[in-house]
């Protein structure tokens, strides 16, 4: 699908690592002009490195801070866009992280810290993503739809995770929040619809899969047998914005190599 997002311009949050990296890098070589974000100046030379690799590709970026749970910030970012580009195509609402603690040791903060990133940040992002699709319209020779948007979610929308439940909360409520407002816009031509990664080797994750007994024991809830990579998900980014979906809206796409296929029963339980 290289090109299939030729003149469109997408924001992808939390892109200066990890899985929104590689959703970056994905939606530039299709064609599309990415603004990287990052929340932190801390993660600037991250952000930084993120643009050299569009750049390296041929592709068109800007790098925008912007913490997500923060409505003034994120208003800025989508202005900031609008100036510099005129309009947005594509949200990619990636931004994310864990605080992870026993349920009963979780503190109102490491609730709150989760939540208003992995939840808030999205309907935050989200709205401001349809006030633009909704100014500008269908623009066919852009795409034929008015615009499109990923929520990135998590296997956790459907499996519980003792010991996480401030993340396992927030991905669940993505999976609503995606299907309510792609109902309620898919009179617009507004797409709407999330990608829900596995096992995905980022430094999220890292300690589950920096070890060969670590690895051993993950790959025993993977049935297709080996642990994912961002440029999975950014291939399935890639699909989500192109107009080879156009037709998908309200749906999760898991990525996951089979993780959501309860492989604890594969020998009759």
């Amino acid at each position: 699908m290289s090109g299939s997002l030729q003149n469109q311009v997408a924001i992808v949050t939390g892109s200066s690592s990890g899985i929104g990296e590689g959703v970056a890098l994905a939606l530039s070589k299709a064609g599309a002009t990415v603004v990287i974000n990052h929340s932190r100046a801390s993660s600037r030379s991250e952000a930084d490195a993120v643009l050299a690799k569009i750049t390296a590709q041929g592709g068109q970026a800007i790098i925008i801070q912007c913490d997500v749970s923060q409505e003034q910030e994120v208003q800025q970012m989508f202005a900031q866009t609008i100036q510099a580009f005129g309009t947005v195509d594509i949200l990619v609402s990636n931004a994310g992280l864990q605080q992870d603690a026993a349920f009963t040791d979780m503190t109102l903060e490491q609730w709150n810290k989760v939540i208003g990133i992995n939840l808030t940040g999205q309907f935050l992002c989200t709205r401001e993503a349809i006030k633009e699709f909704m100014r500008r319209g269908v623009v066919p020779s852009r795409s034929t739809a008015a615009g499109k948007i990923i929520c990135m979610s998590s296997v956790h929308e459907v499996i519980p995770w003792a010991g996480h439940a401030n993340y396992a909360a927030s991905k669940g409520g993505i999976k609503l929040l995606m299907q309510t407002i792609a109902q309620e816009f898919a009179p617009h031509k507004i797409r709407v619809n999330s990608i829900a990664p596995g096992a995905i080797r980022t430094r999220i994750n890292q300690e589950a899969w920096n070890t060969p007994a670590a690895a051993s024991k993950l790959l025993e809830l993977i049935p297709y047998g080996r642990i994912g990579e961002a440029e999975d998900i950014g291939k399935a980014a890639v699909f989500l914005a192109s107009d080879d979906s156009d037709y998908i809206t309200g749906t999760t796409l898991f990525v996951d190599g089979g993780m959501t296929l309860y492989p604890g029963f594969a020998g009759n339980g």
